[in-house]
């Protein structure tokens, strides 16, 4: 089975994962991961969200991946005892004391190389699964011959196809210690690369920072070169974000596994990629080394937009009401669009909205707040509803 692999900052994040199609997610604890800043996991916390996967049928890698100095081992055995004991389905590792430690307390953790060990390579491959390594993530910098090659090893591949890409060698980036003290391979990167970088005349001129990556071109070929496991990059992107990017690449997978995915079916689903993020995405490194096409060098835009208008809590099938807890401004007159896991995407035309009082009130101005629309389809709970931006019927 090919499975996709959702980021998860903490257990709402999960939840929509699962919701919205992942076979499995990755996360961090409060220590040893790369995402200081994200909410993360405590450990009463990663037990609680193992046991709700593996209820599910599903999966949870725990990162175990910072660049270690002597002084962050304490209290490292503990944990991965207790990671053991609990069932996890694999930690994500670069350091090869975590993975001599593994086998030292003879523990039964499955062991996957994070992408920060940035393997490149068949040789590489081989001395890691020598090691007890079962999954390798490969470098974001992997080419396509490259990836062949490893694959042929035999060892589980799994693969980003879709999230920020690193300016170096990814997780080799030290501009965040040298310019804010943050060490980016201990989870603090300030991601010095999308600063705006000044002239001595003071003009903005350059940024160094490479665009998104996604692999909706290429999806196919990684699937038919057998990827066992495709990563979605976003620890601490929304539950918006992280429903929007699974419900796309789960729908794209079964269709080319299916054999129903169509050209104007990956136009669509590649629109929507687009709008719910605020940066500009490329294949990156999959079939050619990437150019100016796939870099930012100036006069980038990256505002947030407010597609995201709220989540749907509850719907009255018998008076065709929708309850939504909003999240952006919208209006009596607005176009807006429903998707969900269950829910066939549809638009409507907001005619009327009621606060929670059920008065009628022309915009929705305040985020978190409550408001019911009326809805002849029906909807589920936790659909989404967004601005409709993209016509389906002018793709397809």
């Amino acid at each position: 089975m090919t499975e996709l692999l959702a980021p998860a900052g903490d257990f709402e994040r999960l939840y929509f994962a699962f919701l919205y199609g992942a076979d499995a997610v990755y996360f961090g604890g409060q220590n040893f991961g790369l995402r200081a800043n994200a909410k993360n996991f405590n450990l009463e916390e990663i037990k609680k969200a193992t046991e709700y996967a593996h209820s599910l049928g599903k999966k949870v890698y725990v990162t175990v991946n910072i660049v270690f100095h002597d002084s962050d081992f304490a209290g490292l055995d503990e944990y991965l005892k207790y990671l053991d004991d609990i069932g996890i389905d694999s930690i994500i590792v670069s350091d090869i004391a975590v993975i001599k430690r593994v086998k030292e307390l003879g523990l039964n953790l499955a062991m996957c190389l994070s992408t920060q060990a940035s393997t490149m390579n068949s040789r590489a491959v081989k001395f890691w699964r020598n090691l007890g390594v079962t999954r390798v993530v490969l470098a974001r910098e992997a080419s396509r011959d490259a990836i062949k090659r490893i694959k042929d090893t035999g060892i589980e591949v799994e693969a980003f196809i879709h999230g920020a890409m690193c300016t170096s060698f990814s997780g080799k980036c030290i501009l965040s210690n040298y310019m804010t003290l943050r060490d980016a391979n201990r989870g603090g990167c300030a991601q010095v690369c999308r600063w705006n970088f000044e002239r001595s005349d003071g003009e903005v001129d350059l940024t160094i920072t490479p665009k998104d990556l996604n692999m909706v071109k290429f999806l196919e070929d990684e699937i038919n070169m057998g990827i066992d496991s495709f990563k979605i990059e976003g620890r601490m992107r929304s539950i918006y974000y992280v429903a929007t990017v699974i419900w796309c690449y789960r729908r794209m997978i079964d269709g080319i596994i299916n054999k129903t995915l169509t050209e104007p079916d990956k136009a669509y689903y590649l629109a929507i990629l687009n709008r719910c993020a605020n940066r500009e995405s490329a294949p990156q490194f999959f079939d050619k080394l990437p150019g100016v096409d796939e870099q930012y060098f100036n006069g980038r835009d990256e505002a947030s937009n407010q597609d995201f208008l709220g989540l749907v809590i509850d719907y009255d099938e018998k008076n065709k009401i929708a309850t939504i807890d909003t999240r952006n401004y919208f209006e009596v007159g607005t176009e807006v669009e429903f998707f969900g896991p269950n829910t066939e995407t549809f638009s409507i035309v907001l005619n009327k909205i009621y606060n929670d009082s059920l008065e009628s009130i022309d915009a929705s101005r305040h985020p978190k707040t409550i408001v019911r629309i009326p809805v002849d389809k029906k909807l589920a709970k936790n659909d989404f509803m967004r601005l409709k931006v993209i016509d389906k019927s002018s793709i397809l």
